[in-house]
């Protein structure tokens, strides 16, 4: 692919302005208001259903996110059984150069974005947490959740689907990160914003440069001359 700079750029300007629109006002402005909304909303009925804690729960526990792993994995594997040999080694290097990507783009933006904050249920007083409510290992509460990593990485997976299989690919990768990211948001343990502010952000001016310039496909040429053949055979 060739350097598309405008769309980089565009792109890069969206993200900085989605993060200043956000970080610059006093409280937030009009974020803090959709932020509580959704929070209490969510939080106000776990005192009247012991099924709603009980499902939120699940739905936060580790295993969950183990699921998210599985699905990102199934998409990926629907494209890698249809492939030859050849085929099946260049889907798993993506998917070890898309892994590289967000591991890199995350630890930049924990490092880079100027802001520290708890997450909803440590912020607000006198709210309900669902650890509180039932014994069952979950996770509820972020001592720092902005920006969303989960979110942020289910976000990359997105764009690496877009970029090499098409666009029915990127939007069941999109219905993926709306299963596996919000349920944080539903729990308490992350801000609506931590995904929808920070993560974005975080691909809007990070990704570009991987996935609209040769980058990633002259990473990926050098995983398969370099990494032996031996480990993909079939």
């Amino acid at each position: 692919m060739k350097t598309r700079l405008p769309l980089i750029l565009l792109l890069n300007v969206a993200g900085l302005g989605l993060f200043l629109s956000w970080y610059l006002p006093v409280n937030h402005g009009f974020w803090f208001p959709v932020d509580a909304g959704i929070f209490h909303f969510f939080n106000q009925h776990l005192a009247d259903s012991r099924g709603w804690a009980w499902f939120l729960a699940i739905i936060n526990n580790r295993a969950f996110d183990g699921c998210s792993l599985l699905a990102m994995g199934c998409l990926m594997l629907s494209f890698w059984l249809k492939e030859d040999a050849t085929g099946r080694r260049r889907i798993i290097i993506i998917g070890l150069v898309m892994l590289l990507a967000a591991v890199i783009i995350n630890q930049l933006a924990q490092h880079l974005m100027p802001v520290k904050r708890a997450s909803p249920t440590l912020f607000f007083p006198d709210v309900y947490r669902v650890s509180d409510l039932i014994n069952f290992s979950t996770k509820d509460a972020s001592k720092d959740s902005f920006p969303g990593d989960h979110g942020m990485m289910l976000l990359i997976f997105s764009t690496f689907m877009w970029r090499y299989f098409g666009g029915k690919a990127f939007v069941v990768a999109l219905i993926i990160f709306v299963i596996f990211a919000f349920p944080r948001v539903m729990i308490g343990a992350h801000w609506f914003t931590d995904i929808a502010v920070g993560s974005l952000t975080a691909v809007l001016i990070g990704i570009p440069w991987v996935l609209m310039t040769p980058l990633s496909d002259k990473i990926i040429a050098l995983f398969e001359q370099y990494l032996p053949r031996s480990l993909y055979k079939k």
